[in-house]
């Protein structure tokens, strides 16, 4: 077997995997990006007239659950991606660096959808201990949703890493549908 060959062929296994899970990444798109636009508008609401009273907090503290979730499923959709391009045996350089690279980019997705989970977690008792407190007058918010505010502002969602992956594997190895 050829050195051209053999890169090709892995080429085109590392092409198939991506292929395969590319529904699966779509998937964390929407879910990633359903979460950003629903986290920041609840998140905006309670930085603007704070976190509410009585019913209000307890709703709070359900809807920083369920966003936390949806981290969480996201992140696990992109694990399900990682792994499987980690699982794939390159010997061919440029091929290791488009693995490497988005192995990098899935990573860096799941810990900043951590972080998030992390920060929203957090945030749904301190709601709840709010209503406990019998001197809370319902216009502040937790130390959380400041930080998740920020954070929120400053991530700019996601990007179609395995497309990106895709796109530049059937460009440099010619690879069309019947090589898949």
């Amino acid at each position: 077997m050829g050195c051209g060959k053999e890169e090709r062929t892995e080429a085109v296994r590392l092409t198939k995997v991506l292929t395969e899970k590319q529904a699966g990444f779509a998937r964390a798109n929407r879910i990633e990006n359903d979460f950003l636009a629903s986290a920041r508008a609840w998140c905006g609401g309670i930085t603007a007239g704070g976190a509410g009273r009585g019913a209000e907090l307890e709703q709070n503290a359900v809807v920083a659950a369920e966003l936390a979730k949806s981290t969480v499923a996201a992140s696990a959709e992109l694990g399900q991606i990682r792994q499987a391009v980690s699982d794939q045996s390159l010997t061919k350089q440029y091929l290791q660096g488009v693995r490497g690279t988005l192995i990098t980019q899935l990573t860096t997705r799941q810990r900043m959808l951590q972080e998030l989970r992390v920060l929203l977690e957090q945030s749904a008792p301190q709601f709840l201990q709010y209503q406990k407190d019998k001197t809370y007058a319902g216009d502040t918010y937790p130390g959380e949703i400041a930080k998740l505010a920020a954070f929120l502002t400053a991530y700019k969602g996601p990007e179609d890493a395995v497309g990106a992956a895709l796109t530049d594997l059937k460009t440099k190895y010619h690879l069309t549908g019947s090589d898949l």
